[in-house]
């Protein structure tokens, strides 16, 4: 297991934070209970998402875009007081004259490869691309031959296919026991996997359900919102879906809705999953207003995480200390997230530019950052000395 799985009963973390005006760092005491802002980095610029090597505890990406530059990716190596822009950043190929190009419309999603390959990364795009860098994020290329795959294009969709901000490609995952196994997802076109290294991606969207009056046979109709793979036990995932919440254990290629147990005047609607670092039966979601005109808010203004502890059977509702009405925020799903500590602490980012935060696996919550524009990503992580 990598060693992000290991308990740690104190210590600071360091909260990396993504909003439409820039990016802030925010840091703990030992106690997890005071924190301390960073100056905005960028200020102005939409940041995506923002993460922390943990091969290393020093380089930082950002997932930018900005005016002048366009979709860009910032990084630094020492530990996020410097900062330099990548000289290569993610491009689609160029397409023989005559022929209609892709253009990379934002920077989406950035992962750390696998703990055997240092300074290596890889980035989904809007609309949906897959790249990789292997010299610390300073130059990108594209990655395997979905870009260019015309059965993939079609999955993909258009350009234009009602997605907030744009068709994504996120949720890159690498397996911790294997670099070569692979997977990703796309809003819309499913969840794929390689077990080649990227050389080839097989679909992985048997059992789950696409909207009323779509085919679910159909790639394009799938749209997962986050998918997370257990550290503890890598044949589990689960994810969050468009269409309800789901898990996945291998070899098993169905995956089966769990988000029917939770409470039918919640729903399982939303963006974000959080699994526990290493209880592959524990896992939390942050449900958003499912209802037919999609409004994508807490459901009646008054937001809970819920956890299951048994792979789904059941959900708890967690709210204690989270307001108790007209809250009406949404929560992405780049913007929850944990750190590694024992008990496990969550952190929730919302659209209202507040950080909530919990050092008792949810059981109570503390609003620990406020006034800040509206957050895109929240990623935890303990900063190299």
């Amino acid at each position: 297991m990598p060693s992000s799985t290991n308990a740690i009963t104190s210590g600071t973390v360091t909260l990396f934070i993504g909003t439409r005006k820039g990016a802030f760092i925010l840091k703990s005491d030992r106690t997890r209970r005071t924190w301390k802002l960073s100056a905005p980095i960028y200020l102005g610029h939409i940041i995506h998402h923002m993460v922390c090597d943990p091969r290393d505890k020093r380089t930082i990406l950002m997932a930018a875009s900005t005016g002048h530059l366009g979709p860009t990716i910032f990084r630094s190596t020492d530990g996020g007081k410097t900062w330099k822009e990548s000289t290569a950043p993610p491009t689609f190929r160029k397409r023989p004259e005559g022929e209609k190009g892709r253009t990379v419309g934002h920077v989406f999603w950035l992962t750390p490869c696998h703990a055997n390959e240092p300074g290596s990364w890889y980035t989904g795009t809007s609309p949906q691309g897959l790249f990789r860098s292997d010299d610390g994020g300073a130059t990108w290329k594209p990655f395997s031959s979905i870009n260019d795959d015309p059965q993939y294009i079609e999955w993909m969709g258009s350009v234009q296919d009602g997605t907030p901000d744009g068709p994504k490609l996120h949720s890159i995952i690498v397996d911790p026991r294997d670099p070569k196994h692979l997977y990703f997802g796309m809003s819309g076109g499913g969840i794929h996997e390689s077990i080649d290294g990227g050389k080839t991606f097989a679909p992985l969207i048997k059992g789950m359900e696409t909207v009323e009056g779509f085919d679910a046979s159909v790639v394009t109709y799938h749209d997962p919102h986050c998918i997370r793979l257990c550290p503890s036990n890598p044949d589990r995932l689960y994810h969050q879906n468009h269409c309800g919440i789901y898990r996945i254990d291998r070899p098993s290629t169905e995956w089966v809705r769990i988000g029917k147990t939770m409470p039918k005047k919640v729903g399982d609607i939303g963006f974000p999953m959080v699994v526990h670092p290493r209880n592959a039966d524990t896992a939390w979601v942050f449900p958003m207003d499912g209802t037919t005109v999609w409004p994508r808010v807490s459901p009646e203004g008054k937001p809970a995480a819920y956890v299951t502890r048994n792979g789904g059977t059941k959900w708890i509702r967690q709210d204690k200390g989270l307001p108790r009405s007209n809250a009406w925020w949404t929560v992405k799903r780049q913007a929850m997230t944990h750190d590694t500590h024992n008990p496990v602490g969550l952190y929730v980012g919302t659209t209202q530019g507040e950080i909530w935060a919990s050092h008792n696996e949810g059981s109570t919550w503390t609003c620990i950052a406020k006034h800040l524009p509206e957050i895109y990503s929240v990623e935890a992580a303990a900063l190299g000395r």
